[in-house]
């Protein structure tokens, strides 16, 4: 009788082990991907094109819902050699390269934030890491800081 039990206890463990097994993979199998992708930027002045010699950082941060296209977005700032007269996204472009204003801040205080729709061609051009995000100030009127925004991975 004793036997009879040891093995009942030791087969209890291993059912269980077994269901959790199957449960956590059938669970990992229903996953779908995220539709969303996160995209960052550290603002500099030596990404500024020409650079300048403003000791001003900044932070942009960004999330694109890749089925609606909407883009949101928070872009933060301090150090700057005055106050910020306005931002952008700009696109497309390589890092070491200008481009348009694609999207403008509202605002002229840190931290920018704010949302919109983008067109097709717009979501594929920042996935692909063709936009940056530029702060201009009176003192540097092309632009203070500057990042290009790249996918977090």
């Amino acid at each position: 009788m004793m036997l009879s039990r040891r093995r009942a206890f030791h087969a209890i463990p291993h059912t269980l082990c077994a269901t959790a097994l199957l449960l956590g993979i059938a669970g990992c199998s229903s996953m779908q991907p995220s539709s969303t992708v996160t995209l960052t930027a550290a603002l500099t002045s030596a990404s500024e094109v020409p650079p300048n010699p403003s000791t001003g950082t900044g932070m942009a941060e960004a999330w694109l819902n890749k089925d609606t296209r909407e883009l949101r977005w928070k872009v933060s700032f301090t150090g700057l050699t005055g106050p910020a007269l306005a931002g952008h996204f700009h696109g497309p472009a390589a890092a070491g390269a200008n481009a348009g204003v694609v999207v403008p801040f509202v605002g002229n205080a840190s931290p920018f934030e704010g949302k919109t729709t983008l067109t097709p061609e717009q979501a594929a051009d920042l996935q692909a890491g063709k936009w940056y995000a530029n702060v201009h100030t009176a003192a540097n009127k092309g632009g203070e800081i500057r990042g290009q925004l790249t996918p977090k991975m």
